[in-house]
């Protein structure tokens, strides 16, 4: 049994679940899409409103979809609602401040009309919420305090306050999908191994003078990237990585000032910065589950891997991880329809799965953001070299390329544009 401290769940009968999703953000309601035309009943708990401003996956932030995080979104039905307000990523352009010389990756080399998409966050959040609203199984429980969760060898039992009362439900099936400091990752006595990488993410849209023409730029900086991704209506959704002591100078500065300052630091190739939108702040951690599954129940999106935004991967990796565990589930399904959807067996298959494409990825984003805030000589030459080979030679493009789509490994069927149901 696994608790939070000095609470415990309720004797009295509870509403019966085949799945709880504890974390209604972006990846706890893609999943529950993912899952309700399964047959499986989805129970979605959120501990804050949907749309206020405490809920940082509907905030103004900028969402950079590769092209796998694309054909999911289209598979579960989401992509509908997003395209006409998504913008086509045609060429990404990568530099090192203050040093020559550039990456540019065009989708061409790969037969592709772009790269993926990037959406405002909130514009997701809302398409998400209406095709719940509409789904059958699903049911949406909002201000829901998570305060206890017991795992038996049959069934997830969980305590939640809401309205000031407590509430409890049962369920074949625990996921916590509820963010980098998951309250379902402590309640099970899952370890986390972190990092603070010393930096803050400013995240905000700035609207350039020239068109960007589907263009994202990165540039690493000693502080981390300051990233330059396209959107509609000519704006540019910023992420600039500063350093956290910083941080506060940079949210407090006079617009004009913040806006001249980003200019300076991007240089002029979009012309003038005209205008800036609302700015946010994020620190920025590694914060990685050192195990993804427990007794019925198991960790995804940011509850089991929350990492650096170098590479606008971290979105990406949640979604991957939903695609795979549904299709687990759908294919465990297909098998048997009585499956026991919480086994053991069948969690640590999704966990195998998952592990390759996770490791990379979190590997791959933190050895970068390390790399580039390392002040050394040798470092330099590292970067130096690495930027030379990837300039030079198309197969590590390509390469590069086919890592930020999330093509690596075993690749799920939603991924693939296939159905989720197997034939």
């Amino acid at each position: 049994m696994n608790t939070l401290p000095d609470n415990h769940v309720s004797p009295l009968p509870l509403a019966r679940w085949d799945v709880a999703i504890v974390g209604g953000g972006l990846v706890g309601a893609s999943l529950a899409c993912a899952l309700a035309p399964l047959g499986l009943r989805v129970a979605l708990l959120e501990a804050v409103p949907l749309r206020a401003a405490g809920q940082p996956s509907y905030d103004d932030r900028t969402l950079a979809l590769s092209g796998s995080s694309c054909r999911i979104l289209q598979g579960l039905g989401i992509w509908p609602a997003l395209g006409a307000n998504a913008t086509a990523i045609r060429e990404i352009r990568v530099t090192e401040r203050n040093r020559p010389g550039q990456v540019v990756m065009k989708p061409q080399e790969l037969g592709l009309e772009n790269f993926g998409h990037v959406v405002e966050a909130r514009v997701f959040g809302a398409a998400v919420l209406e095709l719940l609203s509409g789904m059958g199984g699903v049911e949406l429980i909002c201000l829901a305090k998570v305060t206890a969760i017991e795992t038996t060898q049959e069934s997830v039992r969980i305590a939640f306050q809401r309205d000031g009362q407590e509430h409890g439900l049962q369920a074949r099936l625990l996921v916590g999908a509820d963010g980098a400091e998951s309250v379902v990752r402590t309640a099970l006595g899952i370890t986390a191994e972190r990092h603070d990488y010393g930096q803050t993410a400013i995240v905000c849209n700035v609207t350039p003078e020239k068109a960007h023409l589907g263009c994202a730029y990165e540039c690493f900086t000693p502080t981390g990237p300051f990233a330059l991704m396209p959107h509609v209506n000519g704006r540019c959704g910023l992420v600039w990585s500063v350093a956290s002591e910083d941080a506060a100078r940079h949210m407090e500065m006079p617009e004009q000032h913040f806006l001249q300052h980003a200019h300076d630091m991007f240089g002029n190739a979009l012309g003038p910065w005209l205008k800036l939108g609302k700015r946010s702040a994020y620190p920025l951690r590694l914060v990685r589950a050192t195990v993804d599954t427990g007794l019925r129940s198991l960790l995804l999106g940011n509850a089991a891997h929350a990492i650096h935004p170098v590479g606008a991967q971290g979105f990406n990796l949640g979604l991957r991880d939903v695609a795979v565990l549904a299709e687990v589930l759908a294919d465990a399904l297909a098998q048997n329809p009585a499956a026991d959807i919480g086994a053991a067996a069948l969690l640590q298959s999704y966990s195998n799965w998952r592990a390759p494409d996770q490791a990379g990825t979190i590997g791959y984003s933190d050895g970068l953001a390390r790399l580039y805030a390392n002040p050394s000589a040798l470092a330099g030459i590292a970067r130096g070299f690495g930027m030379l080979a990837h300039a030079l030679v198309p197969p590590l493009r390509r390469q590069l390329a086919i890592r930020a789509m999330g093509y690596r490994g075993r690749v799920p069927r939603l991924a693939l544009g296939e159905s989720l149901v197997s034939r």
